[in-house]
């Protein structure tokens, strides 16, 4: 029985979900069944891929049902948005293997502080810091009778107050110092994430870097996923892999190269073309992983590792 106080239908098309939320915008989602688990906004929440749309159902009542809209970019026209980008064979085949992917709207600090705990870390570890960190300092939010406790993002004044080895109790590491002096910082308004909306990329950028452990890479994830910049390139690992792999085979190219190349190459909207990027090799590797494990050790022995 549908629940309108607790459940609403979002009606789009064009928008993959499992795709989506485990594209490594975001780091709460969990897959349960046919359903995506995660918090959001206080709520615990849970969504479904349905024949018209996404499903989404909360555990307490729901009057508003905005914010997810907007977290989820519903609005979104993704047809108009693919057709900014290069009409090149890379993007066509990371658009075939991605299609219905979508950028996230995030919250700026759980957005921030998950990515300066992201630095040398792979998804599942960053997941797993992330949870260790809601379940310590975070708020308890209802739940479903029999569900699991979940935990909101702590605030930025709740981790400023933490001692270091608190927070290195969650297996962040060297990240911890980064994290909590960045918390102090926005905790006493040194830096006004919100008032980041309102400045030009570049400026937001130079805010976002004087925060200590946030270089251009973590900047450019945090102005992509929470505020929109679409100007936002970031370029980790698999990013330059595509780079280097699909656009530039054989050939040495130099990183100012390849930052003019991505300023100039994706068009307005480059950031959704970055996140197709990053998510068609993460994907393409995983493939060629599996398939070297099922084709046995004596096939496998001749492929690069």
């Amino acid at each position: 029985m549908f629940d309108r106080t607790r459940q609403q239908l979002f009606t789009v098309r064009d928008y993959d979900l499992a795709v989506t939320l485990a594209s490594g915008q975001a780091f709460r989602w969990r897959k349960s069944s046919d359903w995506w688990e995660g918090v959001l906004s206080d709520h615990w929440l849970r969504l479904r891929q349905t024949e018209d749309g996404i499903l989404g159902e909360t555990a307490t009542p729901v009057a508003d049902w905005n914010w997810l809209t907007n977290y989820l970019q519903i609005g979104v026209d993704l047809p108009s948005v693919l057709l900014t980008f290069p009409d090149d064979e890379p993007i066509r085949r990371a658009v075939a293997m991605c299609r219905g992917l979508r950028l996230l709207r995030q919250d700026a600090w759980e957005c921030l502080a998950s990515f300066i705990l992201s630095s040398t870390k792979q998804i599942v570890q960053i997941q797993q810091i992330v949870a260790l960190l809601c379940e310590r300092f975070g708020q308890p939010l209802v739940v479903p009778a029999g569900h699991a406790p979940m935990f909101g993002f702590p605030s930025a004044a709740r981790l400023a107050a933490c001692a270091e080895a608190d927070l290195r109790g969650c297996k962040m590491g060297f990240r911890a110092p980064n994290l909590l002096r960045t918390a102090k910082l926005i905790a006493v308004g040194e830096v006004n994430l919100a008032s980041l909306h309102t400045r030009d990329v570049d400026d937001a950028r130079a805010e976002l870097v004087k925060l200590p452990g946030v270089g251009n890479k973590i900047a450019n994830c945090v102005l992509l996923f929470a505020y929109g910049f679409q100007q936002a390139f970031p370029v980790d690992v698999w990013v330059m892999k595509a780079l280097r792999e699909l656009y530039f085979p054989k050939r040495r190219v130099s990183t100012k190269r390849l930052t003019h190349f991505t300023a100039t190459h994706f068009g307005p909207n480059a950031g959704y073309a970055q996140q197709y990027l990053f998510h068609y090799m993460r994907t393409k590797d995983l493939e060629l992983r599996n398939s070297r494990r099922k084709s046995g050790p004596h096939q496998t022995s001749a492929l690069p590792s």
